[in-house]
């Protein structure tokens, strides 16, 4: 039987409203059993938690998006520590670093990055890291506290193998998104191909980055199986195989419900 577990989704946002229930159903079809959705602000973050105590294939995650770093006060942080009680919470995050639209000052993202590493390592949590074009100071402040402690993953990974292989050394995961569909992602492709199996994971980033050849409109997740197929067809292995390895690596990352042995 096949099972996916999508990583990374934003089932919260208003892009769903108008059809959240048929998304959720098109998922299960399309054979993914597990969805994390994830927090970017302490409003999203409760958003996420409700959507998890309605459907039982949905975890939540909390965080804070650099985009708006600036917004984030000493309540918030108190906050996401509050939502951190909830049983449907299995990762912090995302947080990280965005130095390709600079929606809030670098110095300002990097000073609440470290506190949001801090809680999250506090918390004994995962991590989820966001890294767009910032992968020096991203792995600098990780490396910093021994941030892959309690584990963690590269969010909808962009860098090279070089970087891949310090993420790895740190003990997160490098999770897939659909771009690694896309004619030129021939660096994505190489680090798939080099990442261990029993290191990746598979996400949409929903509504974002569609797969080929959904690109250009909105993703959900059920297309993370077009992601699926590809990391499939560079390891070499059928859909069925990467699919239970990656649902594995997840269940055992994340705590979700099911089995949790070590993918070989």
């Amino acid at each position: 039987m096949l099972e996916l577990i999508d990583t990374h989704c934003h089932l919260d946002l208003d892009d769903f409203d108008p059809d959240r229930e048929a998304v959720i159903e098109r998922a299960a079809r399309a054979d993914v059993v597990h969805m994390i959705s994830i927090g970017i602000d302490v409003e999203t973050s409760s958003r996420a938690i409700a959507l998890a105590e309605q459907y039982d294939q949905i975890s939540a995650t909390i965080g804070f998006h650099p985009h708006d770093a600036g917004k984030l006060t000493p309540d918030g942080l108190d906050r996401l520590k509050d939502l951190a009680a909830s049983p449907q919470v299995v990762g912090f995050g995302e947080i990280g670093l965005d130095f390709y639209r600079n929606l809030s000052p670098r110095k300002v993202q990097e000073d609440r990055f470290a506190d949001l590493i801090d809680l999250g390592l506090e918390l004994g949590l995962p991590l989820i890291i966001h890294d767009r074009d910032a992968h020096r100071e991203v792995l600098g402040h990780l490396m910093s506290v021994d941030a892959g402690r309690n584990g963690g993953v590269i969010h909808c990974f962009s860098g090279d193998w070089d970087l891949a292989r310090s993420f790895l050394a740190l003990g997160f995961h490098i999770s897939i998104p659909g771009p690694v569909t896309f004619p030129k992602s021939d660096q994505l492709r190489e680090v798939v191909a080099k990442t261990p199996l029993d290191r990746l994971l598979v996400e949409t980033d929903a509504p974002f980055l569609a797969p080929a050849p959904k690109r250009g409109r909105r993703n959900e997740p059920a297309l993370v199986r077009y992601t699926a197929a590809e990391v499939a067809r560079i390891k070499g292995l059928s859909l069925e195989e990467l699919a239970r390895a990656t649902t594995i690596n997840a269940r055992a990352l994340f705590s979700l419900p099911g089995p949790a042995k070590a993918a070989r």
